[in-house]
């Protein structure tokens, strides 16, 4: 019989450099944009290490402090090590009493289990793609009003096109109720698009006006969708639909397979509209990670039968 590998876990505070990676989600201006303040090593004693992005926060009103992945999907620099079974890791070097992780899309994943929150959408040009009647069908009649949609490097961007992502995603944010989480900074944006494998799409209207606008990432073998919106005075056409045939060309060229994302909620419009111009869904998973059994315990008590993580950071009803 084979010795058990001896896991163990330290934090390093290192703004994420050991997690650094040539991956959108793990790149310098990620992390940096996102604030992260700590890598996580994890070791398996034969000189191998996984190696995860974490923002470290004070737990309020305590002694105790907790982590969480940035925004997105960032999972971790897996240097030959994936699965790793999170109940034989020996976590006490971390002085955490819990870890939130946002996993890759689809592949392998950073730890073993998780909790699966949903199948995204993605388009996969080495399988036939077609889009559902409805998109194809509004995509030819914006471009027959006039609409036109470009592709071109973040750091190649204008002054105008970088402002006019930022005023489409944040008019997008007040129209659907969208948390104040995802409103966004400018010094946040300004630090994203320096990104050197990042591109904008950008849809003008007949009048010349930006229409709406997506960022798309490269990170894991994906081209991300990551962030977008549509002006509301262009709304009713639904631009944003004429962007997707530029993504999968531009995915086609990089070999990766476009990720468009899922739904808010099972079933929603969000979810409807990736599905139509799908071809193929991966999972999203997410880790759960209690570093600190007793101090987690004793941090939730009054919040037992939540299915938020960690229970003792539950919103207030």
């Amino acid at each position: 019989m084979q010795p058990m590998t001896q896991w163990r876990a330290i934090l390093v505070p290192d703004e994420g450099q050991r997690a650094c990676s040539a991956d959108y989600f793990r790149s310098e201006q990620h992390l940096k944009a996102e604030g992260v303040t700590h890598s996580l090593i994890v070791e398996d004693g034969e000189g191998r290490a996984l190696r995860v992005p974490l923002i470290v926060r004070a737990i309020e009103g305590t002694p105790y402090r907790d982590a969480v992945s940035p925004y997105g999907f960032p999972g971790a620099e897996l240097n030959g090590l994936s699965e790793v079974p999170s109940d034989a890791i020996d976590w006490r070097g971390t002085e955490l009493v819990s870890i939130f992780v946002r996993d890759r899309v689809g592949g392998l994943r950073c730890f073993a289990g998780g909790r699966l929150r949903s199948e995204v959408y993605l388009v996969d040009t080495s399988q036939p793609v077609a889009f559902r009647g409805d998109h194809d069908a509004d995509i030819r009649r914006n471009t027959r009003l006039g609409y036109v949609s470009t592709c071109v490097p973040v750091k190649d961007t204008t002054s105008e096109q970088r402002e006019g992502l930022k005023a489409v995603y944040r008019q997008t944010l007040a129209h659907d109720g969208a948390e104040a989480r995802y409103d966004f900074s400018d010094a946040w944006f300004d630090e994203v698009l320096t990104c050197g494998f990042a591109w904008l799409v950008t849809t003008r209207a007949p009048d010349g006006a930006i229409a709406s606008s997506t960022l798309a990432v490269l990170s894991d073998g994906l081209l991300h969708h990551f962030l977008g919106g549509t002006a509301d005075a262009y709304r009713k056409h639904s631009p944003e639909k004429n962007e997707v045939p530029l993504l999968v060309d531009l995915s086609a060229k990089l070999e990766a397979r476009v990720h468009l994302g899922g739904g808010l909620r099972p079933g929603d419009d969000l979810e409807r509209f990736n599905r139509g111009f799908a071809n193929v869904t991966a999972p999203f998973y997410t880790h759960d990670l209690v570093c600190d059994p007793a101090v987690y315990a004793a941090l939730s008590q009054g919040h037992e039968g939540t299915d938020y993580f960690p229970a003792y950071r539950a919103p207030r009803s």
